[in-house]
């Protein structure tokens, strides 16, 4: 069931994103921009700041107050007190931390720096400094997007790895596909069955995605993936987080 080709295509012209926003409007206007009329199987990739941005995830960091074990902590790693407040705010446990490094399992399950808290692409608004949280349920905004846009939606992030570096996109949220797809019992080339191929279709396509959406000034937060296929039913994203039970490294 591989595709044999894919098209991915940046929608132009999607504006700032502000607290309150219709962000599925902006997206129907940005198909509408492009002259693109969504097709059956076609994938719409959403980066998670404009879905946090539109839900109003933000902190203002002068109204943080930070516990003595955010003050304590943020010595450790050298960080602003007050972000590390909203990260343990946002985390059930601290992973690692070293100076310039927070990792912290956050409260949907995923292992990350600093919570997914950003202060990249967040515009200052009356001279106040805010952070960024992740949605509070991806997957639920995810198929609220479905539902609006009406073809599957993925909500992308950008994740560290523990034993290769550079960042890539994974899925935080999902809609409308299967984010894993299970190969077990499936013939490989020469007939012999595959016993632990797993594959992570959300993760994949997230990061293809993200080659467009990039990392910085781009401004290119949604992206419209054709020509996948696929044969299993819709799951969400949390089906990509390993339980306790299977981590090895926990």
């Amino acid at each position: 069931m591989a595709a044999a080709a894919l098209e991915l295509v940046a929608l132009p012209g999607i504006p700032m994103v502000r607290a309150g926003d219709d962000l599925a409007a902006l997206i129907a206007d940005g198909f509408a921009r492009a002259g693109i009329a969504p097709r059956p199987g076609d994938v719409l990739v959403v980066a998670q700041k404009v879905v946090s941005k539109a839900e109003g995830r933000m902190v203002d960091l002068a109204a943080v107050a930070p516990s003595p074990r955010a003050v304590a902590l943020a010595g450790e790693v050298r960080k602003d007190p007050r972000l590390v407040e909203v990260i343990l705010s946002e985390s059930v446990r601290v992973v690692r931390a070293r100076p310039g490094l927070l990792i912290v399992e956050h409260r949907l399950g995923f292992v990350m720096a600093n919570a997914g808290v950003d202060r990249s692409n967040v515009a200052p608004q009356d001279g106040a400094e805010r952070v960024l949280l992740l949605p509070r349920d991806p997957d639920a905004s995810a198929e609220a997007l479905r539902a609006r846009l009406g073809l599957p939606v993925v909500i992308n992030d950008s994740f560290g790895r523990a034993w290769r570096r550079g960042t890539v996109g994974v899925a935080i949220g999902a809609a409308g596909l299967p984010a894993l797809l299970d190969l077990r019992g499936r013939p490989d080339l020469f007939g012999r069955r595959l016993e632990v191929s797993i594959t992570g279709f959300a993760d994949e396509i997230a990061a293809a995605a993200s080659l467009l959406m990039g990392q910085g000034a781009e401004a290119r937060p949604v992206v419209l993936v054709r020509g996948l296929v696929w044969d299993a039913p819709p799951t969400a994203a949390t089906e990509l987080v390993r339980p306790a039970e299977e981590d090895l490294f926990r």
